[in-house]
C-alpha cells in the first residue's frame, strides 16, 4: 500500500470563518469557494445590491422605453420609412418594448427563483392569445352562419 500525502484537516474547507483566508470580503461567505470573477451564482440570479444600483437599473429601463416609444412615433410618421414597412417596424419596436419592460421593470430573468413568474407570464400570454384568436375566428365565420338578408326580411313581415 502506498502512502498518499494528506492535507491537514480543515485546509481545503475551513471549519470556522476565522480559519478562512484573509482575502475574502464581507460580501462573500467564507464557506463559498472563491472564483476569480467574483462569487458564484446562477445566471440571471442577481446578488444583493444597493438601492442606488436598483434606481440606476430603473432609469436605464426608462431611457430604453422612452427611446423605443419615440422611435415608434417616428416610424409611424408619414413618408419617413417605406409605407409597407411601417407595420413591420412597429411590430419590431413593440417586441423590443415588451422585452425592456419584462427585464427592467418586471425583473423576469433566467434565475431559478423566477420560474413562477415566467409560468404566470406564459399563462397570461396564452389566455390573451386564446381570447383574440377565438374572437377573430368567430368574426370570420359569422357570415357563413348568418341567415341571408332577404330571408331575414321576410321573417320580420
Amino acid at each position: 500500500m502506498t502512502d498518499i500525502p494528506h492535507e491537514p484537516a480543515g485546509a481545503a474547507f475551513p471549519e470556522t470563518p476565522e480559519a478562512a483566508p484573509a482575502s475574502t470580503s464581507a460580501s462573500t461567505s467564507a464557506w463559498a469557494p472563491q472564483h476569480p470573477h467574483g462569487p458564484d451564482h446562477a445566471p440571471g440570479d442577481e446578488p444583493e445590491e444597493s438601492a442606488g444600483h436598483w434606481i440606476s437599473n430603473y432609469l436605464v429601463g426608462l431611457g430604453f422605453a422612452t427611446v423605443l416609444t419615440i422611435a415608434s412615433f417616428w416610424a409611424a410618421a408619414p413618408h419617413i420609412i417605406w409605407a409597407p414597412a411601417v407595420p413591420v417596424a412597429l411590430t419590431v419596436l413593440a417586441i423590443a418594448q415588451m422585452g425592456v419592460h419584462l427585464v427592467f421593470f418586471l425583473h423576469i430573468t433566467t434565475g431559478p427563483d423566477n420560474t413562477n413568474n415566467v409560468l404566470a407570464l406564459a399563462f397570461g400570454v396564452m389566455v390573451v392569445f386564446l381570447i383574440i384568436a377565438g374572437s377573430v375566428w368567430i368574426m370570420l365565420h359569422l357570415n357563413a352562419n348568418m341567415m341571408p338578408a332577404d330571408q331575414l326580411q321576410q321573417m320580420q313581415i
